[in-house]
């Protein structure tokens, strides 16, 4: 085994949705590295309907046979009670808990004309509301041990937009918002907070993405950054990270230079000087938005 091989002995991760996919694929890597997991998945269909306490009961198990540490779990990440019950179990059977990776998702794609509100709210459930919840419930574990690492699932369609998908679309972009305020709020207490955008062939994309990615855009071509991120030695925090087929790179939000109308705002005004507003160099990266606020009033008043 090589000597700079990274490992997480003595460390505990909660993988969330880690019955199948992404999620199986990050848990089986850190155990092989060495974590204690607990492994979270409720076990329903695609579209979040029906439990199984099998898909969760099966990764843990193979976990255990390979010289593992592992237990299933199979609350559900959306409610209070059962983000509670997950780090709780970490805690209470591990001692406690260093490394989340909030990956539980659903689909129910739809396009925006015909698209219920439950199918809205219940994607929304999942995705958002399940990664805060375990997050909250984790965070004052990590805070009372000066150390954490969360991982949050971002996707392309957030980032970018997709096609009858703005239930998903409108949580994965959120993911982005809860990842980089988590950042800010731990960083003093040795907490860090990232997202991945991953273009991976699991059970939730093989209907979107054409059968020839099967092979090049596997999960274990994902994982990696995922582990990377929840190491010790990554002090990276408040990136978004897109990632597959063995290509890593780093996606950010910037502002452009603008246009600043002296006498005050007109609508003929921003109308005749629009390519100006939609101009992208050179562009301003603020971390928060009291730096983004200040760099705006900077570049405002230079001559």
């Amino acid at each position: 085994m090589p000597d700079d091989l990274l490992r997480y002995d003595g460390r505990v991760a909660v993988v969330t949705g880690a019955g199948h996919g992404l999620g199986r694929s990050h848990a089986l890597l850190l155990a092989e590295r060495g974590a204690k997991v607990v492994v979270n998945d409720l076990g329903g269909a695609l579209d979040g309907t029906g439990a199984s306490a099998g898909p969760a009961a099966e990764v843990a198990e193979l976990i255990v046979k390979n010289g593992g540490e592992a237990v299933a779990n199979g609350d559900n990440v959306a409610t209070p009670e059962g983000a509670e019950a997950i780090v709780r179990q970490a805690v209470e059977t591990f001692g406690q808990l260093d490394i989340v990776v909030n990956n539980a998702g659903i689909l129910r794609d739809r396009s925006l004309g015909k698209i219920s509100v439950e199918d809205f709210d219940a994607v929304l459930a999942v995705h958002v509301r399940g990664s805060f919840l375990v997050t909250r419930a984790a965070y004052p574990h990590m805070k009372e041990r000066g150390y954490g690492r969360i991982v949050n699932t971002s996707s392309p369609a957030g980032l970018f937009g997709n096609f009858g998908q703005a239930n998903y679309s409108t949580a994965k972009m959120g993911l982005v918002g809860l990842t980089k305020s988590t950042a800010i709020e731990g960083a003093r207490s040795g907490i860090t907070a990232n997202a991945i955008a991953p273009i991976a062939w699991t059970r939730m994309t093989e209907s979107l993405l054409p059968a020839e990615f099967e092979a090049k855009f596997g999960p274990e071509n994902v994982s990696p950054l995922v582990a990377y991120l929840v190491h010790e030695s990554c002090a990276t925090s408040g990136e978004v990270f897109s990632v597959g087929a063995g290509r890593v790179a780093r996606v950010f939000v910037a502002e452009g230079p603008g246009w600043h109308a002296d006498g005050g705002l007109t609508v003929e005004g921003i109308a005749a000087n629009w390519e100006a507003v939609l101009a992208e160099q050179p562009h301003l990266q603020p971390t928060e938005i009291g730096k983004q606020a200040t760099a705006s009033l900077q570049a405002m008043l230079k001559p």
